[in-house]
């Protein structure tokens, strides 16, 4: 697949698995406002992923108007367990560039795995994206939207009980046809 198509395929992804779940409340306003930047790395070591994810980190801090950043990296970090320890390296740069409390990075991955679940668990596809990536927030206005949102606790639970609902055969597939209808 070419760059262009796999992010195609992400923005499809947030288009209608994240906002057309309601997985995150959030994601809607910033993408219809066009504040949602996709990037896709060619990124083929960690040490080349830490390079590109703190240049989206000094992008950000240089372009208020982009919201958020969605860091794809096909070409690194396919093994969720390998993934889900980079994420420690990710938080370990935010610290070092001062940058804590100021952004997070949340996870998305093809075989992602909540502990103490099964690997093939709908739950899993709360977060569960078509390539391994990077979200990156800004803290400030996730607390902003945090705070005007009712039940924001909730929202874990409801998602859990809308991927069981929906079952993980469906929730497969339907990632599955991201990376199959892109081109």
């Amino acid at each position: 697949m070419s760059d262009s198509e796999i992010v195609i395929a992400t923005r499809k992804w947030v288009e209608d698995v994240v906002v057309g779940y309601n997985l995150c409340p959030f994601a809607k306003r910033e993408l219809v406002k066009d504040r949602v930047r996709f990037v896709m790395t060619e990124a083929k070591t960690e040490d080349e992923l830490v390079q590109a994810l703190h240049a989206e980190l000094q992008l950000l801090e240089d372009q208020p108007d982009v919201e958020t950043t969605l860091l794809v990296h096909p070409g690194v970090l396919q093994d969720f367990y390998a993934y889900n320890e980079f994420l420690d390296t990710a938080d370990a740069l935010l610290e070092y560039l001062e940058l804590e409390g100021v952004y997070q990075i949340a996870s998305f991955h093809p075989d992602y795995q909540f502990a103490d679940t099964e690997a093939d668990a709908a739950e899993n596809y709360t977060n569960r994206s078509p390539y391994p990536m990077l979200h990156l927030l800004r803290e400030a206005s996730l607390e902003s939207a945090i705070d005007n949102y009712p039940d924001v606790d909730g929202i874990p639970d409801r998602n859990i009980e809308l991927m069981n609902r929906e079952g993980a055969d469906k929730m497969k597939a339907l990632l599955a046809a991201f990376l199959t209808n892109s081109k």
